[in-house]
């Protein structure tokens, strides 16, 4: 479902064109080919050599990521590359080989670092409007039905999906929580199976995170919590905490300090004013329980990666930014089999 996403993304920049769909499924590549009236192919390396484009968005499941996108990076193209890179971090860093012997420029979706409301965090964040940060949380709470896992042979095993609840619904929750708390150092984790049934991964997990500036935090993911709740983040410091809940920004207070006070109100929820200075619009309603509804932030990280070709910089969440989450992710992993807590060392301290 997150191709025909893309798609409409694309559509909707004037400064980018869609010229060509692929899919194994010869009806799956007929169908999105005629909504958008351009051409279909049956593979990726037909599509590359049968039409003319610059770049590529790879919408396959997670574990062909990273070997499509080598495909699509070997012909000389850019490309995006939906969440997460890859199921593996030893596939993610052969890429990164592949992306540097390229020379192509390489995004990997993480839309929400686009929204209003988690910018708004971030440059207060950076700005230590909140103090030191004292401790994070990310949750996701949703529910998939069985009939969700059943669709799609790839969907719940370890090879092609890479995992369950935390890696495919909530990695950009987690991205978003080390974005905003900084790098994690080291996490313990319990994963489990409770409520649904022929799949290899979980449905639950939850975890507890050291993050390198000493801050503490919990991830909860789940697609076990009928009938699906939201995805919420919260940060919190000595000075200010905020919460975003389902992508709006409903929770936020900074003490403030003379015309600081004047211009933020004091101990009140300030959440309205940030909003209308960020120009928010309310987002429509969230994936807790329909995996299809989902927002346009990609249309804004889509344009982000053009204008990074066009500028020949660096698009804002490229492969070392994408590889954070998958990092941490797979760390709880490790934690939840051996039962024991998981070192996390420090690539980029300037990401």
């Amino acid at each position: 479902m997150i191709g025909p996403h893309h798609a409409c993304a694309i559509v909707g920049l004037d400064e980018a064109e869609l010229v060509a769909v692929a899919d194994v499924n010869p009806d799956r590549a007929e169908k999105l080919a005629s909504e958008f009236c351009c051409p279909h192919y049956t593979s990726l390396e037909w599509m590359l050599a049968g039409s003319d484009l610059e770049a590529v968005c790879i919408c396959t499941p997670s574990g062909m990521h990273a070997e499509d996108a080598a495909v699509a990076l070997g012909a000389g193209k850019h490309v995006v590359i939906e969440k997460p890179v890859d199921v593996a971090l030893g596939a993610t860093n052969r890429l990164l080989g592949v992306q540097r012997a390229a020379g192509r420029k390489v995004a990997v979706i993480s839309q929400h670092r686009f929204d209003p409301a988690t910018l708004a965090v971030r440059d207060a964040v950076r700005d230590r409007r909140f103090g030191r940060l004292t401790s994070g949380s990310a949750e996701v709470r949703w529910w998939r039905s069985q009939a969700y896992y059943d669709s799609g042979g790839w969907r719940g095993t370890w090879r092609v999906d890479g995992g369950g609840a935390l890696i495919n619904q909530s990695i950009h929750s987690v991205d978003l929580l080390q974005w905003l708390m900084g790098p994690v150092v080291e996490v313990t984790a319990y994963t489990g199976l409770l409520a649904h049934e022929r799949i290899q991964v979980e449905d639950t997990a939850v975890a507890i995170l050291k993050f390198e500036g000493g801050s503490l935090g919990t991830i909860v993911a789940t697609t076990a919590a009928y009938p699906g709740l939201t995805a919420r983040i919260a940060i919190h410091g000595d000075r200010g905490s905020a919460v975003i809940d389902d992508d709006e920004l409903v929770y936020f207070h900074a003490a403030g300090t003379g015309g600081e006070r004047d211009a933020y109100g004091g101990g009140e929820n300030q959440a309205a004013r940030i909003v209308q200075r960020y120009g928010a619009e309310r987002a429509r309603g969230g994936a807790g329980s329909d995996p299809s509804n989902l927002s346009m932030a990609h249309r804004d990280q889509i344009q982000d990666f053009i204008e990074a070709v066009r500028e020949d910089r660096e698009p804002s969440v490229n492969l070392e930014e994408g590889r954070k989450p998958l990092e941490i992710i797979s760390a709880i992993y490790e934690s939840a089999r051996t039962g024991r807590a998981v070192s996390i060392e420090v690539r980029d301290r300037n990401g």
